[in-house]
């Protein structure tokens, strides 16, 4: 059988999807093709927000970079996402702690908070069109996750000393979400949300100012290790002393060490039709975004032209199904009251995930780095994933390597297997938020 493409299984080649981020972005014109024989410093496989970060931060450092994408600059993930800029990781603190312990626990989180903090100051400086704004809601789709939320917030205050997130009961909840769904939760006052591909399109060109060598429909379909390493593309060879792959759920069977503890996932997003005001604050007030506790995450905010972007579903297959109806239905769940309103986008995109849903980040050898798999928590662990690369290739890799010292193990049988053994959980999962 022959293996399902990621890179083209959905798209057209070398476009971004119709979403409404790509409608409200200003393009970029066309970065040429990788061509013949190069060399270079360091080879960036991927511009998503890892390798766009990686790329501005050495070149900054004064390394000369080749940036390599299979589509466009921000074409996958970091292009088509929810734009919801998290704090922490994507395990909340108390599991970190279980996992690697208080004293790594903290600095994991001290980690966290300058992602959000350098994602704050790159948009500002390099995409101010991206539009920051502040807040996200965590909603309780159950009463008994009520109480742990509250407890949360409390232990952040505690442990941590991080005083921006406020429990919400249900009261306070549907005063800010109008749905009858959630019966309460937190806000967290320190993320926030942005347009993401326009964040990734400033990233873009202050790399190519700062001199990086970015090459649009660059396949790569080789990778050699070596000191120096060769990427190969279908028209160039790239000789470099260092590698970064930056793929995420792009990644397929480049790097099989990666590719079996990174697995590709299809999320999808729906814009209604603009609403009016009144109808927006019936939805959601504050300018906040939510994201609920189900496992098959509900996620949703409002855009900048009064649009509900509203993100969830799940699919079993890497083939997109119908967008629309699928989101559909969740939306209406959460807000019945949308009903009459129109879907005018709807849009998918592949994220890579972990087994146990924390960043796999890895000096696979002496030059070649790789750093993914942010679980859908990935605007700023992204971004700082690319300057912490950036530090290692530099020779400061304390902290890659404290990112790295978490253990993300292989998915059981590795590639062939990790597909069916996710349908199997994601099926006892949804079931599990229905319970």
């Amino acid at each position: 059988m022959a293996r399902l493409d990621v890179l083209t299984a959905n798209d057209r080649a070398g476009e971004y999807p119709r979403s409404w981020y790509a409608e409200t972005a200003t393009p970029l014109a066309p970065f040429p093709a990788a061509e013949g024989a190069l060399t270079c410093d360091v080879c960036v496989i991927g511009a998503g927000f890892t390798g766009l970060s990686a790329a501005l931060h050495l070149a900054q450092r004064g390394f000369d970079v080749v940036l390599l994408d299979a589509h466009r600059v921000g074409w996958g993930a970091s292009g088509r996402n929810g734009g919801q800029v998290g704090t922490g990781q994507r395990l909340d603190q108390e599991d970190l702690e279980k996992l690697v312990g208080q004293t790594q626990a903290r600095a994991l989180w001290d980690l966290s908070q300058e992602a959000v903090a350098l994602t704050r100051t790159l948009a500002a400086a390099h995409a101010p069109e991206a539009g920051w704004s502040d807040g996200i809601i965590h909603a309780c789709h159950k009463p008994r996750f009520v109480p742990h939320a509250r407890a949360y917030a409390e232990k952040m205050a505690r442990d941590y000393d991080y005083d921006l997130i406020r429990p919400l009961d249900r009261d306070e909840m549907r005063a800010l979400v109008g749905s009858p769904a959630y019966h309460g939760g937190d806000i967290d006052l320190g993320g926030g949300h942005l347009h993401p591909l326009r964040y990734a399109l400033g990233l873009a060109r202050a790399a190519a100012a700062a001199g990086v060598r970015i090459h649009e429909h660059s396949r790569v379909t080789a990778l050699t290790e070596g000191s120096p390493a060769m990427v190969k593309t279908d028209r160039a060879r790239i000789t470099a002393r260092h590698v970064l792959l930056a793929c995420n759920g792009y990644l397929g069977h480049l790097q099989g060490r990666t590719a079996a503890r990174v697995m590709p996932i299809n999320n999808f997003i729906v814009a209604t039709e603009p609403l009016t005001d009144t109808a927006r604050d019936a939805v959601l007030r504050g300018g906040h975004a939510v994201a609920d506790t189900k496992f098959v995450i509900n996620y949703f905010r409002f855009s900048d032209d009064n649009r509900l972007l509203f993100g969830g579903a799940e699919s079993y297959g890497y083939r997109f199904p119908d967008i629309a109806k699928l989101v559909r239905k969740p939306m209406l769940e959460v807000f019945p009251q949308l009903a009459s309103a129109k879907i005018t986008h709807a849009w998918g995109g592949t994220l890579g995930i972990t087994l146990n849903r924390m960043p796999h980040f890895e000096r696979l050898t002496g030059n070649i780095h790789t750093a993914s798999g942010y679980s859908g928590h990935g605007v700023a662990l992204a971004t700082l994933g690319g300057k912490l690369a950036a530090e290692a290739i530099a020779g400061q890799a304390e902290r890659f390597d404290l990112m790295a010292s978490v253990p993300t193990p292989p998915f059981p049988g590795g590639t062939a297997l990790r597909w069916p053994l996710l349908v199997l959980a994601m099926v006892w999962f949804s079931l599990r938020d229905r319970l």
